[in-house]
């Protein structure tokens, strides 16, 4: 992809004073939509045929206009939108939405058309093509050929989307959502999500930014958006859409088979601290929340309902999340329970029951007892009746309360409605009037909280200089044997087995004898990537007769042959790989390793350089954890030893990243505690050149 243009101009681009609207059906649509936002600035219509368009005088072309616009539509076919850049360019215009198809997205001949459009804009930044443009809500300039469900606002969240449909669909929510700008970015022909997010998060009226990506486009771009949005703290959201793996080679290693695309993205943006949500109902529900409440500092959460049923729902939904609703301490206990019937339980979740229902002092009372309890969220689980056929007086009056408690607390209050529809876009707009944040849905608004927590502690530490985004050196790749993978980690710190190269029975039994014996055979060879399901190892030897038979079954498979001291006194198996992903750039991958790596998939993925706390909290997480702590009565293993080696493989991944395209280490043995590690297989892919 071509360099992005200054990010500074897209300022000009996204609040114009003047706007061009280039074409017939779609840019007479543009026009109209601005004049019903009632966009203050001049509208000028361009069409080589047409006297007017939406009752606008027309231009013959861009080159008769009174002056250089600011913001274009071009909504031309895809030949003719190149011509149209190009004279807007030479006319100083401030940037161009280009709509039109058929480019990059179709075909060769697509590319092609999309690559000679890039020329044509030069510096002038351009959006798309095949995208449906922009609306921002705060300036009251929608570049939008189709309908949209926003309305002008004075703050709010902003949306960046590669789709155009899903943009329009979310215009269209009930929610809620404080739409302050949506931009559609399409082929990201010159430009993408990075440089747009740069000249938003100069606008102090965007509250937070929502990313739905398909692809990540330009990852030194995007990490340094993420940098200045911390910097600004405006938090980001993310949906990634798209979950396949890109798979275009048949991956030579584990490592590489493991980590695939869509995990990549998912890690590099965890790195950044940017949140993500599963669904898109909890990406607005995030953006919602990051919008009232901001990043949460904790995990922990008060649940008040009048129902045990609620509570329990609630307690339900907090299974396996990153979520606490922690036990009251004897003094809140006895502080909650001193305003609620001696028959209420006091826990929490809460059930206050109905005693203290439509007393809106007592309820008051509860709640602030609640809420000051320290929480990093408190959370009212309510579902107002119907307003046609219902009366909700009482309900309301919970609501009234629970403001009043928050007010004296200070605390951070949502209203958490079990159904959606429970939670009409009148009372969610009235509670965020209130500062009180309005969650639909129990699941999907307890992800928002989660992923607002996952912000708030990515934001307690300094952004991390990305190591492994450096560019390879060279393009021509080679494979290297176990043999010479296993000198180079050797030389930076990576404990491996005592070993030797052998050529023939006869050596490979003096070889046994001086790394020290039980040993293991291997064959030696660059095409030998997966040794065990080749048959090319031989295990546990002792005897020369073993060691000599088992060599000379080996050498016609490799030509060379590796004697290493065999690790008997394993507790667990890991595999440490890093892969180069085209996206990110370097990724460290962890994971249950030995013959079971890819029928279990227990794996997590981290973006270099992760810290040893990093590394022992993603050690945790897989199932082969328990048997490193010592699985039902049998001994622990080097917990330590085990992140030591983490660290060096890493390292020595990060000193080589200008060569590395992948490291495979599988096993990594974890002996007893207190006798260390040992990486006993391992493979390597770099470019041409030495990578030390």
């Amino acid at each position: 992809m071509p360099a992005d243009p200054p990010l500074s101009s897209f300022s000009r681009l996204l609040k114009p004073r003047s706007i061009c609207v280039i074409g017939g059906r779609e840019a007479e649509y543009v026009a109209e939509q601005c004049r019903q936002m009632n966009f203050p600035g001049a509208i000028y219509p361009v069409h080589p045929t047409r006297r007017d368009i939406a009752g606008l005088a027309c231009f013959r072309s861009v080159e008769d206009l009174p002056e250089a616009p600011d913001a274009a539509f071009i909504g031309v076919r895809r030949e003719l939108t190149i011509d149209v850049a190009r004279a807007l360019a030479a006319r100083g215009a401030g940037g161009a939405v280009c709509y039109a198809s058929g480019f990059s997205e179709a075909n060769e001949n697509g590319a092609a058309l999309q690559a000679a459009l890039v020329e044509a804009a030069g510096d002038m930044p351009v959006l798309g093509p095949n995208c449906h443009g922009f609306i921002n809500y705060l300036e009251g300039v929608p570049l939008w050929p189709d309908q949209h469900g926003g309305a002008r606002v004075n703050r709010g969240v902003a949306i960046l989307s590669q789709s155009g449909n899903i943009a329009i669909t979310l215009t269209m929510n009930r929610r809620a959502v404080p739409l302050a700008v949506v931009v559609t970015l399409g082929n990201r022909a010159q430009s993408g999500a990075a440089a747009v997010m740069d000249a938003l998060l100069d606008d102090d009226r965007v509250t937070a930014i929502g990313l739905l990506l398909e692809t990540l486009e330009d990852a030194p771009a995007l990490a340094a958006a993420a940098g200045k949005a911390r910097e600004k703290r405006i938090p980001i959201v993310a949906h990634k859409l798209g979950q396949s793996e890109s798979g275009a080679r048949i991956a030579l290693s584990h490592t590489g088979s493991l980590a695939g695309a869509s995990a990549s993205a998912t890690a590099f943006l965890k790195r950044l601290g940017i949140a993500q949500a599963s669904s898109l109902p909890v990406f607005l529900e995030t953006l919602k929340l990051l919008h009232v409440a901001g990043p949460l500092p904790g995990r922990s959460i008060a649940s008040l309902s009048c129902s045990g049923g609620e509570a329990a729902l609630v307690a339900d939904a907090l299974n396996g999340r990153r979520l606490q609703a922690r036990a009251l301490t004897r003094q809140e206990q006895e502080r909650v329970g001193a305003t609620l019937n001696d028959l209420v339980t006091i826990s929490n979740p809460l059930d206050y029951h109905t005693f203290i229902w439509g007393d809106e002092l007592r309820l008051t009372e509860t709640f602030a007892a609640m809420s000051g309890c320290g929480f990093d969220m408190s959370l009212l689980v309510i579902d107002l009746p119907r307003g046609d056929r219902c009366a909700d007086d009482n309900w309301r009056i919970a609501l009234d309360a629970f403001e009043a408690a928050l007010d004296r607390t200070g605390g951070r209050g949502g209203v958490l409605a079990t159904l959606p529809e429970s939670l009409t876009e009148t009372l969610a707009e009235d509670l965020m009037t209130r500062g009180i944040v309005p969650l639909a849905g129990i699941d999907d608004g307890l992800a928002a909280v989660e992923a607002a927590a996952d912000v708030g502690q990515s934001w307690a530490s300094p952004l991390p200089l990305l190591e492994g985004l450096r560019p390879l050196a060279n393009d021509r790749e080679v494979v290297l044997t176990e043999w010479e993978t296993k000198q180079r980690l050797s030389g930076a710190g990576v404990t491996v087995p005592p070993g030797e190269l052998a050529s023939d029975p006869e050596s490979a039994v003096r070889a046994a004898e001086r790394v020290g014996k039980p040993v293991v055979v291997k064959a030696v060879s660059q095409e030998l990537t997966h040794k065990s399901e080749q048959g090319a190892v031989r295990l546990n030897l002792d005897a020369p007769a073993e060691v000599a038979t088992a060599a000379g079954a080996l050498l016609p498979i490799g030509g060379q042959l590796l004697v290493e001291r065999m690790v008997g006194d394993g507790v667990a198996e890991v595999i440490v790989g890093v892969n180069r992903d085209p996206q990110v750039g370097l990724t460290l991958l962890l994971g249950s390793g030995g013959e079971l790596v890819e029928l279990v998939g227990d794996r997590v993925l981290l973006i270099p350089p992760a810290s040893r706390t990093e590394i022992e909290a993603a050690v945790a997480q897989l199932k082969v954890a328990a048997l490193i702590a010592g699985f039902r009565g049998r001994p622990a293993g080097d917990l330590v030893a085990l992140v030591d080696e983490v660290i060096a493989i890493q390292r020595f991944a990060l000193d080589n990243a200008g060569n590395l395209l992948e490291l495979d280490v599988n096993p990594v043995i974890v002996r007893p505690a207190g006798h260390g590690a040992v990486a006993v297989d391992a493979f390597m892919r770099i470019t041409r050149g030495n990578p030390t």
